[in-house]
C-alpha cells in the first residue's frame, strides 16, 4: 500500500504540473488573438477573469486528489471591496495562483521576464498586468489601475521566503500605497510544505498530503511615512507567522530558510 501511495503522489505531481500548463498554453494563442482586438477596459475584465476561472479549476482538480487541500474561503470577502493592495507572505510559486483564483478584478506584479513566458505572458499581457520593472513605471501603472476599482497583487518579500519566517520587505509596496492613497490587506499563506519553496527543483516530489491555508490579516491605512510603514509591516508579518507557526513548522521551510534559524 505505501508503494502503491507513493506511485499515486508522483502521477498527482507530474499530471497536476501537466495539467497547468495545458491550461496556460491553450488561453496563450487566444489571448494573443484578442489582445489588439478588445479596448483596454474590456481585454482587462476578460483576461482576468479568464485566469481566475482557470486556476481555480487547477486548484480544484488537484484538490480532488486528496494529496492537496486548499483552504482559501477567506480571500472571498475581498472580492467586492474597493481599490486595495493586497500583500501576501510568498512561502512557494502556488501563492499567485492561489489568491487570484479567488479574485476577478486584481492586478499582479510580475517580474519582467514573465510577461514574455510562452505560458503566462500572453494572459498576462491581456489582463494588464504590471512589470515589477522600473520601479517608476510600475508606481505609475499601480496608480493608473487603482482608477478602475481593481486590487493589486504585490508580494512584498520580492522573492519566496528564504529566511524565517519572512524575508526583509522590498519598499515598493509602501511607495504605491502612499502615492496612490490606497490600505494595504495583509494576507498570510501558511503550509506544512516546502513544495515549490525558493530552490525547490521543480520535478521533486514533497511529503504528501499538503495543506495550504489562506486567512486575512490587518489591514494598514495608507501610509504617510513609507519608512515607518515598512518596518510596521515587517514586524506584524514576523509576528503573525510566528503565531501561525503550528499550521506552519520550521521544517516546512526550505534548506535556505533553516539555515537562518537560531
Amino acid at each position: 500500500m505505501r508503494i502503491l501511495l507513493n506511485g499515486y503522489d508522483y502521477l498527482v505531481l507530474y499530471l497536476g504540473l501537466a495539467w497547468l500548463g495545458i491550461l496556460c498554453l491553450a488561453w496563450t494563442p487566444v489571448a494573443l488573438v484578442i489582445y489588439p482586438l478588445l479596448s483596454e477596459r474590456r481585454g482587462r475584465a476578460l483576461g482576468r477573469y479568464v485566469t481566475m476561472m482557470a486556476f481555480r479549476f487547477y486548484l480544484a482538480s488537484i484538490g480532488l486528489s486528496r494529496r492537496c487541500s486548499f483552504d482559501l474561503e477567506a480571500l472571498d470577502v475581498l472580492r467586492d471591496e474597493p481599490s486595495l493592495i493586497i500583500a501576501p507572505n510568498h512561502p512557494c510559486l502556488l501563492d499567485a495562483v492561489m489568491v487570484i483564483s479567488r479574485l476577478p478584478n486584481v492586478a499582479c506584479v510580475l517580474k519582467a521576464d514573465l510577461m514574455n513566458n510562452i505560458f503566462l505572458g500572453a494572459g498576462a499581457r491581456l489582463a494588464r498586468y504590471i512589470r515589477n520593472e522600473p520601479v517608476r513605471r510600475m508606481v505609475q501603472q499601480a496608480i493608473q489601475d487603482f482608477a478602475s476599482g481593481s486590487h493589486l497583487l504585490l508580494f512584498p518579500e520580492g522573492t519566496r521566503t528564504t529566511s524565517c519566517p519572512v524575508n526583509p520587505l522590498k519598499g515598493s509596496i509602501g511607495l504605491i500605497a502612499h502615492h496612490a492613497q490606497v490600505p494595504v490587506q495583509t494576507v498570510l499563506i501558511e503550509t506544512d510544505s516546502a513544495y515549490l519553496s525558493k530552490g525547490w527543483p521543480l520535478f521533486r516530489k514533497p511529503p504528501m498530503p499538503i495543506h495550504y491555508r489562506v486567512r486575512l490579516g490587518r489591514r494598514f491605512d495608507p501610509p504617510q511615512h513609507t519608512q515607518h510603514f515598512m518596518a510596521e509591516l515587517e514586524h506584524y508579518f514576523a509576528h503573525e507567522l510566528v503565531q501561525g507557526s503550528a499550521f506552519y513548522p520550521a521544517n516546512s521551510l526550505p534548506a535556505q530558510a533553516d539555515r537562518t534559524l537560531p
